[in-house]
């Protein structure tokens, strides 16, 4: 271990969190003039874009436990942009679907995501752009490996 000091603006966390609020920061704005979310985005697309109908597979695709996404469902609901129903034959199980409301709404949050993923994709060629994406998604599952194991 190194007895130089420790440098907070060269640390990779540091940088990743910036560039992340930056990219999370412009998306909130721009989601919040639908009165989103980015948990509920996440929700929405969870739903409308990868046909999930379980909770739990919410919880897991957007990466929040199952209280945060039993939170969103019922503000989501309340909202008008979700509808939950009991399973057939388990009245535990809850089927969650978009309503008209929700489609609409998500499809004009669509606009917004993509213009925020540009914005970020922009300032970067294509080469370096997929060289990111490949170099954090080794980042994601090697932690995500080391988490499993503990």
């Amino acid at each position: 271990m190194s007895d130089a000091p420790y440098r907070l603006h060269e640390s990779l966390g540091y940088r990743l969190s910036i560039a992340s609020r930056q990219q999370e920061r412009r998306l909130d704005d721009g989601l919040r003039t639908l009165g989103l979310t980015r948990i509920t985005w996440c929700v929405l697309l969870a739903i409308g874009n990868e046909d999930l109908t379980q909770p739990s597979d919410i919880a897991q695709f957007v990466g929040i436990d199952r209280t945060a996404t039993s939170r969103a469902l019922r503000q989501m609901e309340s909202d008008g942009l979700i509808a939950r129903a009991s399973g057939q034959g388990d009245r535990r199980t809850r089927r969650v679907t978009l309503t008209e409301t929700g489609e609409h709404v998500l499809a004009e949050g669509t606009p917004i995501a993509r213009a925020n993923a540009h914005a970020m994709a922009a300032r970067l060629s294509a080469e370096e752009h997929q060289i990111l994406k490949d170099l954090l998604d080794r980042l994601i599952r090697a932690e995500h490996k080391a988490l499993k194991r503990l």
